[in-house]
């Protein structure tokens, strides 16, 4: 009984080693990008269980499929899939998902709103309209971040990936020439 019992408790040890690796790290999870698309994946699910239950249960899809993209990149984001697979480019992706999102979400929300009077048609609308403010803000940062990118001349920021300095900053000298 002692040989079973060993294998048994070195099984148990090993899972939470798999769980922890699924998981988003602390650093991750509390980052700016964490955040937000911890955030996206709570409102989407929140907005789509309430779809489920309402009568505007036609529109339960949009909600579903950025619930499951968000929480996909929420994944790629932690375990730095992104780092691995470099043949996308993981901003321009996560932009367009964005923008999608919130017009997807701000134009379901204000039907759900005002097309019918249930209550969970109505809660379903108010996180539509949480989520397209959340989702605007990325997609904004993103731009900022994208628009950075770009006046560098394609080059890679030196300071975090999540910081970028303000290159107004940098270049209001150059307008007053």
């Amino acid at each position: 009984m002692g040989d079973i019992e060993a294998p048994a408790a070195g099984a148990t040890e090993a899972r939470p080693n798999v769980l922890l690796s699924i998981l988003p790290t602390k650093e991750f999870a509390l980052s700016r990008k964490g955040l937000l698309l911890i955030a996206e994946v709570l409102l989407c699910f929140l907005a789509f269980v309430c779809f489920v239950a309402s009568t505007a249960a036609s529109f339960v899809t949009a909600p579903l499929l950025e619930f499951l993209t968000a929480l996909f990149l929420l994944f790629a984001y932690s375990t730095k899939l992104n780092q691995r697979f470099t043949s996308f480019h993981w901003p321009l992706m996560d932009f367009l998902r964005c923008v999608s999102a919130s017009i997807i979400f701000f134009v379901i929300s204000i039907i759900s709103v005002s097309k019918y009077s249930d209550g969970a048609s109505k809660a379903a609308g108010v996180f539509g309209f949480i989520a397209t403010i959340v989702f605007a803000f990325d997609f904004y940062i993103i731009f900022n971040d994208l628009a950075d990118f770009l006046r560098r001349g394609g080059q890679p920021s030196e300071g975090q990936p999540g910081h970028t300095a303000h290159p107004r900053d940098d270049s209001s000298d150059d307008d007053s020439d």
